[in-house]
């Protein structure tokens, strides 16, 4: 299972991330954010490269380098970023729910639809933190009321 997650993952970065050899002053790369150490060397020793690359356990982990360069952050992201998580009455943009890939971890598996209602009785507040409010949260008031 693993090894072909790895492969596929694999096969859809090589299409991605291809550039040509020389690329010019504005790259093209749709929604996605360029990754100038995708091909280009570190030239700041203070910057931990490594922290741009967002893998699967990115989720659980990102806590440490957040605290450590909060500066690595900002390069892409804003503040607001931070808060559609971390908010307490913000709740998660729809652009970030990922349904279609199981393993993924961030915001939730693929298939927590049919996870939740388990997860949720475990530890409500986990709910809140993201979505506020269950009566008043969009996000649950269409299927539960």
């Amino acid at each position: 299972m693993f090894l072909l997650l790895l492969i596929m993952i694999l096969a859809a970065c090589a299409t991605v991330y291809q550039l040509p050899a020389k690329h010019p002053e504005e790259l093209d790369l749709g929604d996605r954010l360029p990754i100038c150490t995708d091909c280009h060397e570190s030239r700041d020793d203070n910057i931990t490269y490594e922290l741009f690359s967002h893998t699967v356990t990115w989720s659980s982990n990102h806590r440490f380098a957040a605290q450590q360069q909060e500066q690595v952050c900002n390069m892409c992201h804003q503040q607001s970023y931070c808060n559609d998580c971390h908010g307490v009455r913000v709740e998660l943009k729809p652009s970030d729910k990922i349904p279609d890939q199981p393993y993924r971890q961030m915001p939730h598996r693929g298939d927590f639809l049919s996870r939740h209602s388990i997860e949720g009785r475990m530890n409500p507040t986990s709910c809140f933190r993201c979505h506020g409010n269950p009566k008043t949260a969009q996000t649950c008031a269409p299927c539960h009321g």
